[in-house]
């Protein structure tokens, strides 16, 4: 049961939104006019029924303590998850207990509930007895393996050719070819069954063209990509915990592997990054008894935003499994066992030049890492020419500011919150500088997302 005295802000309702016209259509339907038989559970039911354009209402209904996220029903023909109707009523919900008041959820919705309820416990009893294979499903998934592995192999050593070729020949012909002969290449290592080597292949056409110093960025990513290839073609003579960590920079798919952690997990960050075919979510969870961070990746297809969905500032009392690999982060969210919840909690933080120390430390496992995790404690915004960067507010270092962040309106967020005074911040440390995500001010406990 979740204390329904406690509700979501407005600002973590809207970070579910799948895009801003649906945050506007949703800030629409933020008021109890349209709406009836409204209701709220304290295990996490959010219901009602809204007045449309038709003749019958809407029935809209949440489930806060959805198995992957927040999970919705709305009998009205949008195609967005949640539609325009699930943010308003759960905007209306946050507003307080007079408009949605706690009750037992009507027919229609309960049906519903009930259903989802059911479905997830039929899950849990499946996992919990695991599945039977049958005979010859694991020869026939072994040798599947086997020949994805040699050709991986034979698209690695044509990328170590191809890259000899080009010191070789010099760097100049890298910029005089242009994208063309990377994305050929990238084409080969696709057919080669290699996703990672393909991607990494097709940055490289990228850095030819981006301004002066581009022939020593060119030769650090061939010499990271080259690591690579050896990696993969020497996999069996490195420690279990690179190996996986190869595998899984090259393209393997993995399954999450090690004992499920159970923790109050706090919602850090979560944010998007979109191509033409892929949306991918990043969610940052920091486990507030166990001390660990976790990262959860989610993904829609084109147009369309992943499922998972948790918003900034919440804890969800949850199990998430890590996936192999040395200090990879990654997991894969388990059992809950209550709603996301709002919470007052934060990371501990670091300073400027400890943060570079620990992704320093964080390069001997995954030389290919661009990034860690990092909370920075009581630092400061300021200039620095035209860039900026975060400043000890008890120390003389600093941290500059990724080029991406810099273009983004969260930079102006972070320096109205802070007013010159230090904040809390976590981010992404890397090589490009720090990616702020999430900022806390001073004598405050409430998160402020920053993308």
């Amino acid at each position: 049961m979740t204390d329904q005295g406690v509700r979501w802000t407005a600002d973590q309702v809207l970070a579910l939104a799948p895009d801003d016209a649906s945050r506007k259509a949703g800030g629409r339907l933020a008021a109890a006019g349209p709406w009836s038989e409204t209701g709220s559970s304290g295990e996490g039911a959010v219901w009602g029924r809204c007045k449309g354009s038709g003749s019958r209402p809407y029935q809209t209904v949440v489930d806060l303590a959805g198995a992957g996220g927040p999970a919705y029903r709305c009998s009205c023909p949008s195609r967005k998850f949640p539609c325009k109707h699930a943010l308003g009523l759960l905007l209306l919900w946050a507003g307080g207990e007079a408009a949605v008041p706690e009750g037992s959820p009507p027919e229609w919705a309960g049906q519903w509930l009930a259903g989802r309820r059911r479905r997830a416990e039929e899950k849990r009893t499946e996992a919990a007895a695991g599945a039977p294979s049958r005979p010859g499903d694991a020869e026939a998934a072994r040798r599947r393996a086997e020949r994805r592995a040699e050709r991986i192999t034979a698209g690695a050593t044509e990328l170590e050719q191809r890259l000899a070729d080009l010191l070789r020949g010099g760097l100049a012909a890298a910029e005089q070819a242009g994208y063309g002969l990377w994305e050929e290449t990238a084409a080969r290592m696709v057919d080669a069954q290699a996703p990672g080597l393909a991607a990494r292949v097709r940055e490289l056409g990228a850095v030819a063209v981006s301004g002066p110093g581009w022939p020593a960025r060119l030769l650090e990513e061939c010499a990271l990509l080259h690591l690579l290839d050896q990696g993969w073609l020497r996999r069996e003579r490195l420690p279990e915990g690179l190996a996986a960590t190869v595998r899984s920079r090259v393209g393997l798919p993995a399954s999450p592997d090690g004992p499920p952690v159970r923790d109050r997990w706090l919602v850090l960050a979560q944010y998007d990054t979109v191509d033409p075919k892929l949306t991918t979510r990043r969610i940052w969870l920091h486990g507030t008894a166990s001390g660990r961070t976790a990262l959860l990746l989610s993904y829609g297809a084109a147009g369309r935003a992943p499922e998972l969905a948790l918003p900034v500032g919440l804890a969800v009392d949850a199990e998430v499994t890590p996936y192999p690999g040395a200090g990879q982060p990654r997991a894969a969210l388990g059992e809950r066992f209550a709603p996301p919840a709002p919470a007052d909690a934060r990371p501990p933080g670091v300073t400027t030049a400890q943060a570079a120390a620990r992704y320093g430390r964080a390069l001997r496992d995954d030389p290919w890492l661009d990034t860690v995790p990092v909370t920075l404690d009581r630092v400061v915004p300021v200039p620095d020419g035209d860039s900026w960067q975060l400043a000890d507010a008890d120390g003389a270092t600093a941290l500059p500011l990724a080029p991406a962040a810099r273009s983004r309106p969260g930079l102006w967020r972070l320096v109205a919150l802070s007013g010159g005074h230090p904040v809390t911040v976590f981010g992404e440390c890397g090589h490009r500088g720090f990616h702020p995500l999430t900022a806390w001010p001073e004598g405050s406990g409430e998160a402020v997302a920053l993308c």
